[in-house]
């Protein structure tokens, strides 16, 4: 092996791999009680060859220059908006929104990996037009690039991913320096806005926040979820019950337990220190992402990885907190332990572009002029 190589594989970013790796199978392990009695077998083989396809496509991602895909970001997000019109016109309804592609038994969410294009797209448009971020001009054209993805979300409509997407992408302009004013601008703006957004939600959005606000007043209806979640966790206390061995999981009081609440089978069953050792294993994730954006050789790759650290942010708090009551319910998933093989392949690619990134890092600094 050559020096050069050597040195490729000194900066791999092992601990990174590792951590995806314990979460994988952390949550193969989560979903095996959350299913059981329920056809546990096909939700971990579908799980499984996920995280299988998942673990091959790091390998091959992080053999191939992540400057490439910056290349060819145009062709990237002209596929990722032709994915979410193509969801528009021919996808099926789940969960009140047209986001799923289903060709036979075969259906895969299209949001997911475009979540991967845009966040590689913007990056590159955002280094293309860095020196100049700042400037009105440049700012609307960067805002519009980036935004044609979230409205076509919108149509669909998935307000929940469409808020992912929003996240992950102020995080990226912040971060590539974007003046603290145009937040401030962009914050007063959401507020004032805030009664045409609420008369643009369907009455089951409506629901879910006011749920949020008191989980009692539909106790049997649209709060019953949150409650059952919070009795969920409250009931595992320090240890849990044990794997297999919940109540609300193993008596199918706790609805979507294999998916959007699959936090609470953790609490109830693992209690507070299996629901720590997640959280733990998360914040070594997040950290890991941010070193490697913080020593990327370039714009493109800091921008990139920060974005992808953003919106597995989101996702965790997003699906952590509203399992507790502490956020609104929004269908968001756990990043690697939640079931959809769709969700878990898009991270894991996630993942190996972080890795490819890193292998190729020496230090970047951000200047924030107006």
């Amino acid at each position: 092996m050559s020096n050069k190589r050597k040195g490729l594989w000194k900066r791999f970013d092992f601990t990174l791999l590792l951590i995806v790796i314990l979460l994988g199978l952390f949550g193969l392990l989560i979903l095996s009680s959350a299913t059981a009695g329920e056809g546990s077998i096909s939700y971990l083989k579908t799980q499984g060859i996920a995280f299988a396809l998942g673990l091959f496509s790091i390998i091959v991602i992080v053999f191939i220059n992540y400057e490439t895909f910056g290349k060819f970001y145009m062709p990237i997000y002209i596929f990722s908006n032709l994915l979410l019109v193509a969801v528009l016109v021919l996808g099926s309804t789940a969960k009140g929104a047209q986001s799923w592609i289903r060709i036979g038994s075969f259906g895969f969410q299209p949001s997911e990996f475009v979540k991967i294009g845009v966040i590689i797209s913007v990056a590159k448009f955002i280094e293309k037009n860095h020196e100049k971020i700042n400037q009105p001009f440049t700012l609307i054209k960067i805002l519009i690039f980036a935004f044609i993805p979230v409205v076509l979300i919108l149509l669909q409509p998935d307000f929940g991913t469409a808020i992912v997407f929003v996240f992950f992408i102020v995080i990226m302009l912040f971060v590539a320096g974007l003046n603290w004013r145009y937040i401030i601008y962009a914050f007063i703006a959401s507020i004032i806005s805030l009664p045409i957004l609420w008369f643009s939600l369907d009455n089951y959005q409506k629901n879910r926040i006011f749920d949020f606000l008191d989980p009692t007043r539909d106790a049997m209806g649209s709060g019953y979820q949150v409650i059952q979640s919070k009795i969920a966790i409250g009931s595992g206390q320090v240890l849990g019950m044990g794997l297999y061995n919940g109540n609300q999981t193993q008596f199918g009081f706790l609805p979507e337990k294999h998916t959007d609440f699959i936090f609470s089978v953790i609490g109830e069953e693992l209690g507070l220190v299996g629901g720590l050792v997640l959280i733990i294993l998360y914040a070594i994730l997040i950290y890991r992402l941010i070193k490697i954006a913080k020593n990327s050789k370039d714009i493109f790759g800091s921008v990139m990885v920060i974005g992808i650290s953003a919106m597995m942010v989101f996702h965790i708090l997003e699906n952590v907190g509203m399992t507790m009551g502490l956020m609104p319910v929004t269908g968001i998933p756990l990043p690697f332990i939640s079931y959809g093989g769709t969700f878990l392949l898009s991270n894991m690619i996630c993942i190996g572009l972080a890795l490819s990134v890193g292998m190729k890092r020496e230090g970047l600094s951000f200047s924030r002029d107006a």
